[in-house]
């Protein structure tokens, strides 16, 4: 198969857990919950609950290589999730048919020990284990699992787990996600590292949530990103999407009341809060640009304006390249009106292409005398990522518009505030303050929101990066006229 596919099928491959927190069981949960198909093929039977292990029953494997076989010869497999192995005979299997198949993605979770402390995998697998590392596009090690790997003790900070996770990637070839979750700190650092990139180590950051409900973040979180990766083919973006999911689940967890031990992550709290996957899609994507949004409240540009103490030349400067954007913008809306099958949605967008020429160039005619100027360098970066965007269909049209609109609209209520009479820059300030301009953004994240939910996972994850992309366009147009 080539390419992503809009609901992409996963593979588990791992252990049991009949409390329905870890493993297979687990996998499918998350799975599901990113907007995968989950399978699964049964590599133990484990007899374990909240607080341990009590028994591992192993079948033969030859019955292990003919559910492999049954999967793949039947069903196009998009990415495989590999948890508990448990010793040299099930490696192998794996291992032989990985080689036969390929996939396209696999996520090695190299399960050793359980949450509650229980040995999972036999001492004398080790090395047959670190073997299979190269057979996975990406491992993903806790720090005592990590220590296994590397052949060392576990780490104790942060420097130590990173260290770690780059002697695994040069040695085996294989990209690592380093997991600071077992360390101590009201944050937790987690990072793909990959020995072989330009950029070996990129972080992500997240405030730790204080429960016991942590029985199976491992499972969860790795097959949460194979089913990402077969979207997005950015192991980076996957990885980001299933933390932000893997922290949500874990703040719900504890509500489940699954369980006397370490009880389960809550899989579908997303879901059961916003009656779907991801049905909100543009607050989420609101609430992802915030450092972009608080960024451009806090420019010198915007303060100043709303102060009244910009001067009037960076106002005219500024003017003079908004008049500019706003003529190649009225273009990508009138061509967003045409890709639109609703007639509805097709005379919105092409009214708002005749209001950028009609309404918004009038006033900046005013302080500009109707010269044009050349763009600057941040103008002509953002018409071309609108112009691409318009180009790449309706979709990422209605996405890449939409913070010009919706960021307007934010920063215009409270600019609009400060219009007193005597403000030297009121006729602006009301016309992005005006209560239609704010209806006309919320019409806009109206039609993108309805775009983004029928759309296919990676077709949203392409919306969501022109949507990202033009948000910090704007970020970089406001804070261009000043020093």
């Amino acid at each position: 198969m080539n390419g992503p596919r809009p609901v992409p099928r996963v593979l588990s491959i791992a252990g049991t857990d009949p409390t329905g927190g870890a493993g297979i069981q687990a996998d499918l949960k998350s799975i599901a919950a990113n907007g995968g198909y989950g399978m699964a093929v049964v590599t133990a039977l484990v007899a374990q609950n909240t607080r341990g292990v009590r028994s591992v029953h192993t079948p033969p494997a030859t019955f292990l290589r003919e559910q492999l076989v049954a999967v793949s010869d039947d069903v196009d497999i998009d990415a495989v999730k590999i948890g508990m192995l448990g010793d040299v005979a099930t490696i192998e299997v794996v291992r032989d048919w990985l080689e036969r198949v390929r996939p396209r993605v696999v996520v090695l979770d190299p399960v050793m020990v359980a949450t509650s402390g229980d040995r999972l995998l036999v001492a004398e697998a080790e090395q047959a284990l670190r073997e299979l590392l190269p057979a996975a596009g990406l491992i993903t090690p806790n720090v005592p699992e990590l220590a296994v790997l590397a052949g060392e003790a576990p780490a104790a900070d942060w420097d130590a787990v990173v260290g770690q996770a780059l002697a695994v990637s040069e040695r085996w070839g294989v990209a690592v996600l380093a997991k600071g979750g077992h360390l101590e700190g009201d944050v937790v650092h987690d990072a793909l590292v990959d020995a072989a990139a330009d950029d070996p180590v990129r972080t992500l950051v997240a405030p730790r949530v204080d429960t016991s409900a942590t029985h199976g973040t491992g499972c969860s979180l790795s097959s949460a990103v194979a089913t990402w990766q077969a979207t997005t083919d950015d192991w980076f973006a996957s990885v980001d999407r299933s933390k932000q999911w893997l922290t949500e689940s874990l703040r719900h967890g504890a509500a489940l009341e699954v369980g006397q031990g370490h009880g389960p992550v809550s899989h579908f709290a997303g879901l059961w809060s916003r009656g779907g996957l991801r049905t909100d899609v543009t607050a989420e994507w609101w609430e992802r640009i915030a450092d972009v949004r608080d960024g451009t409240d806090s420019d010198p540009f915007v303060t100043q304006l709303a102060a009244g103490t910009l001067p009037r030349e960076a106002f005219g400067w500024y003017l003079a390249q908004d008049a500019e954007y706003l003529h190649a913008y009225a273009d990508v809306l009138a061509r967003t009106a045409e890709l639109a099958d609703d007639p509805a949605e097709k005379a919105f967008w092409a009214k708002g292409a005749a209001e950028c020429l009609e309404e918004e160039l009038r006033l900046h005619q005013g302080w500009t005398d109707g010269h044009r100027v050349d763009p600057a360098p941040a103008t002509v970066a953002y018409v071309e990522h609108l112009r691409s965007s318009a180009e790449a269909g309706y979709a990422q049209a209605v996405a890449a518009v939409l913070p010009c609109y919706w960021m307007y609209a934010d920063i215009g209520v409270r600019l609009a505030a400060a219009a007193t009479p005597e403000h030297p820059y009121r006729d602006w300030l009301v016309t992005y303050g005006d209560p239609a301009f704010a209806e006309a953004a919320g019409h806009a994240r109206a039609v993108t929101e309805r775009v983004a939910r029928s759309a296919s996972p990676a077709e949203r994850e392409r919306m969501w990066q022109a949507f990202r992309a033009s948000a910090q366009h704007e970020r970089t147009f406001f804070a261009a006229p000043l020093p």
